[in-house]
């Protein structure tokens, strides 16, 4: 278990004066990356080896966003690896310790010469020790299913904002860009992420939105129509109420 202790800050929060989603996935980010440089398994050590741990799935159950100012502590832990995929919960804590935030995600080991996924050694992954997972109720699949019927909206264009030090669309960035067509009248309760391409430097990014079910789903597409990222978000019934 790895954790580190801040405090909402207002350029992570939204009109509510609460956190986005947005920047929830960056202090989740942070919180392992962290975790990799103190344990001498990070950015430089994997470049060096041309290696790196990729996303490939997020789901996030949000019981409240925190707000400005309030003091938080976030934690994550490894509790699998098998073949080239590890598997990583992350949480969101008060300062009474309840839970705010719950999520899993799924990593594979990239090799970056072949551009191939691959195992890992065992001195990639024996730092980070396995513990047991976190209580939650996980999603049978790890798919974002795509509704039948999508509507078209305007492209733009990956900048160098976007990217991370694998010169890719970083996997918050993703998130950020999904965000602007997922539902604002109330406060997203689940968030699901599936990631399928790299986007890079100058690609066009055409989105597509629908409806299935409860979710509103986001598809991040390429000019071919290959989806790079899918983000789906539930809100709760409006007779549930919710966090203002």
């Amino acid at each position: 278990m790895y954790s580190i202790d801040s405090r909402i800050r207002y350029s992570e929060v939204g009109p509510d004066q609460c956190l986005t989603l947005p920047a929830l996935v960056n202090y989740f980010q942070d919180c392992s990356t962290f975790q990799s440089e103190d344990l001498g398994r990070g950015v430089a050590y994997l470049e060096e080896r041309k290696k790196a741990w990729l996303m490939c799935y997020w789901q996030i159950l949000i019981d409240r966003y925190p707000m400005l100012g309030e003091e938080v502590k976030v934690e994550t832990k490894a509790y699998a690896f098998d073949r080239f995929y590890g598997r990583r919960n992350f949480a969101m804590k008060d300062a009474s310790g309840a839970y705010a935030v719950r999520a899993d995600s799924v990593w594979f080991f990239y090799n970056a010469e072949t551009g191939r996924p691959e195992r890992p050694e065992e001195e990639d992954v024996a730092p980070y020790g396995q513990y047991e997972p976190l209580p939650m109720p996980y999603s049978d699949t790890k798919k974002v299913i795509l509704p039948e019927q999508m509507e078209d909206l305007e492209p733009f264009p990956v900048r160098r904002i976007n990217l991370d030090n694998n010169y890719h669309v970083n996997n918050g960035q993703y998130i950020r860009m999904a965000f602007e067509y997922l539902p604002a009248d109330r406060p997203i309760v689940e968030m699901r992420a599936e990631y399928k391409l790299a986007a890079k430097l100058g690609d066009m990014v055409y989105p597509r939105v629908g409806q299935r079910e409860e979710w509103t789903v986001a598809a991040l597409c390429s000019e071919e129509g290959k989806p790079y990222a899918v983000v789906e978000a539930r809100v709760p019934d409006r007779q549930d109420g919710g966090q203002e």
